[in-house]
């Protein structure tokens, strides 16, 4: 069963479907890209690391030691029996893990070279900090070797860097190398069906045509979001007219 609203489903933005929608809606552009590209070019699932050292007051130890080392009768140090564990002569603070992002990389069957990135931004991609920091950095270092594919469908957070865009509540940026410094702009409102998009690759095949409400739609009847996500509300919160709009439609679904 389809997802009932016309474009981008404003539930899945909440935190307790974000996460998995995008680690399903990653692999599905996945699936629908390989019959487009094939046999020529291959595409790929790649992950971002985002490792973060945590603030003093929100450190904790990792363990501690129980039992001492105990002293043999003629001076030599005896290893407790297993089970046991030895007090280490210091403590350290080891980084967390916090988060990984996974994305699309289009490769040359032959040579296994990139051709295009294909990001689908979550939080932390937008919010301020050193995440975005990251991402921009990686995103400044594509778009001068590379086609960039992003695509934006969260209407929290602030944009990232683009002069003048269009007033919208989603995007979908195409940067290709042969038209830089400008690029393709595709502004969604929440009301809009999301878009067929063209996936810059080159010849033989210089585009490959994606239709991400097809792909939504796709994700939304495998996962079983119907079940649980109208449990919740959209992230940030819908103004008067659209939750307005948003009731009726699940009403009549």
């Amino acid at each position: 069963m389809p997802s009932p609203f016309p474009g981008m489903n404003p539930y899945l933005e909440q935190d307790d479907a974000w996460q998995d929608f995008h680690d399903s809606f990653v692999p599905a552009m996945r699936d629908a890209l390989i019959p487009a590209v094939s046999p020529d070019f291959i595409v790929k699932i790649q992950e971002h690391l985002y490792i973060h050292e945590p603030a003093s007051h929100e450190r904790w130890i990792m363990g501690r030691g129980d039992v001492s080392v105990a002293r043999h009768p003629e001076g030599s140090a005896a290893i407790e029996p297993a089970g046991t564990t030895l007090t280490s002569p210091s403590r350290v603070v080891v980084p967390v893990l916090e988060e990984t992002e996974t994305y699309l990389e289009i490769l040359d069957r032959h040579n296994r070279e990139l051709i295009t990135v294909i990001e689908l931004l979550s939080p932390t991609n937008k919010r301020r900090g050193p995440d975005r920091a990251q991402y921009l950095n990686k995103r400044a270092q594509l778009i001068r070797k590379v086609n960039l594919v992003e695509i934006d469908l969260l209407r929290g957070g602030p944009r990232l860097p683009m002069n003048d865009p269009p007033p919208c509540d989603y995007y979908v940026l195409i940067s290709q190398a042969e038209d830089r410094p400008e690029a393709h702009f595709w502004p969604i409102k929440l009301r809009d069906p999301l878009p067929v998009i063209p996936i810059p690759i080159r010849e033989p095949r210089p585009i490959a045509m994606l239709d991400l409400q097809n792909v939504l739609h796709t994700v939304y009847d495998r996962a079983g979001y119907k079940n649980y996500i109208y449990d919740g509300a959209p992230t940030p919160p819908l103004d008067e007219t659209d939750a307005e709009w948003a009731a009726a439609i699940l009403k009549g679904a």
